[in-house]
């Protein structure tokens, strides 16, 4: 007797991705374009046209989709996005939705 015992783990778990979720800019007549261009560029690192694009989206559209990601990241996102704005008097909104 060796002293070895082979196990055979025959319990095999599955990994789910994690679900995701969008984070959406709210359109309002306060917030100027420049702020949200802006705020796009710093917080969800895009670039200056993508930025653009999506503030657009937003002006015309009412709600624009910027990105999705995991929910405790798109909760912060969220978070950041009106900390900036409410920092700079302006009423900027985002939420979350699910994708």
């Amino acid at each position: 007797m060796g002293g070895e015992t082979l196990f055979k783990n025959e319990n095999k778990t599955k990994l789910q991705k994690p679900r995701k979720y969008k984070v959406v800019l709210l359109n309002d007549n306060y917030t100027t374009m420049e702020f949200v261009v802006e705020v796009l560029m710093l917080v969800f690192d895009k670039s200056f046209e993508d930025a653009s694009k999506i503030m657009m989206d937003v002006h015309k559209k009412g709600k624009g989709i910027v990105g999705s990601y995991t929910y405790d990241i798109a909760v912060t996102k969220v978070r950041e996005v009106e900390n900036l704005a409410r920092q700079n008097n302006f009423p900027l909104k985002a939420q979350v939705e699910e994708d």
